[in-house]
């Protein structure tokens, strides 16, 4: 099977659903001549045509909007945002009529949207263009967030959420976009949304970790088996839906858990999971249940200090070995 990096798999996915199906295209800024702020459309506008990679104005905002109407109207509109925290800018769009329009409709209508869009920090593009605020969307009823942290995941996903037929927010970190590498197959493939994977298995601690996390962790758990600790790692893929079950049985064999998340520590996605752990698994845990997150701190300029807020190696290893001898 032939190797794909991260942001090429991505592109193939919608490459091959736009040519399958004549009822999606891709809106977005930058998205046509430029090829998109990080490449990820270099090309497309060529192949598929301006009708079908729009190029819009600088109106988040409008260009959900836009993406809404057209999925109400029997489109399926894939909307990239150029980076997440614009996602804010958005939120009366989303929030208020992407995520209720199947609800408050009685089941008559449906959003089949799907709005992609760069999340997480490492580039040292400050505070505005590098926040995680997938917890913020997790929040609002209706919608499914997506967080792929492989190539594999992230076609296979993807095209998952074009199949949607309600709002689908699908985050991709800009550090895997040509960092990480993985064999994808060249036909399409689904992965079914709200399934866990486990990543790599273990019997001493469970590791749940989300997008660029999940890479950080593969690389401790090689480094910590040297010392005789053996982790579960396992990957939600899609925090919302959340395929608790897989998370659970996994700490019901390790007892201890440890969970990594990018985002800010007060009121993070692992906030809730740590809750529902305790709920679920409370008599099978031989340790507190540990959160290794980001600091509650804008994402500073400053490359040194990124590097302090946002969880290193260093850092989450060493929560892991506390949470091991405890």
């Amino acid at each position: 099977m032939r190797e794909l990096y991260y942001l090429d798999a991505i592109k193939e996915a919608i490459t091959q659903e736009m040519q399958k199906d004549p009822k999606v295209f891709l809106i977005g800024e930058d998205v046509g001549v430029y090829g998109g702020a990080f490449g990820l459309t270099v090309g497309m506008i060529e192949d598929l045509g301006p009708d079908r990679i729009v190029d819009t104005p600088i109106s988040e905002q409008g260009i959900v909007g836009v993406g809404i109407g057209a999925a109400l109207m029997g489109q399926k509109p894939i909307v990239e945002i150029m980076f997440s925290d614009f996602l804010l800018l958005t939120m009366e769009q989303i929030a208020n009529q992407a995520a209720k329009i199947h609800y408050m409709f009685g089941g008559k209508a449906s959003v089949p949207l799907v709005i992609r869009t760069p999340g997480g920090g490492g580039t040292g593009a400050a505070a505005q263009h590098s926040q995680s605020i997938e917890a913020i969307l997790n929040h609002i009823p209706g919608l499914k967030i997506i967080m792929p942290s492989t190539p594999y995941d992230a076609k296979g996903l993807l095209l998952s959420a074009i199949d949607d037929p309600n709002p689908v927010i699908f985050i991709e970190h800009k550090l895997l976009y040509k960092k990480v590498k993985g064999e994808v197959p060249e036909k399409r493939y689904t992965i079914p949304l709200g399934k866990a994977d486990i990543k790599r298995k273990g019997k001493d601690l469970t590791v749940v970790a989300t997008s660029y996390m999940v890479q950080k962790v593969l690389s401790i758990a090689k480094n910590i088996s040297k010392e005789g600790i053996d982790i579960e790692v396992i990957d939600p893929r899609t925090i919302k839906p959340l395929d608790l079950k897989t998370i659970i049985e996994s700490v019901k064999k390790t007892g201890r858990v440890v969970l990594v998340e990018e985002a800010c520590y007060t009121g993070g996605f692992t906030s809730y999971l740590a809750s529902e752990i305790q709920a679920k698994a409370f008599d099978w845990l031989d340790a507190p249940i540990a959160r290794i997150t980001g600091f509650d701190c804008p994402i500073p300029y400053s490359k040194v200090l990124e590097d302090v807020v946002i969880p290193g190696e260093e850092r989450i290893g060493e929560g892991i070995r506390g949470v091991v001898k405890f």
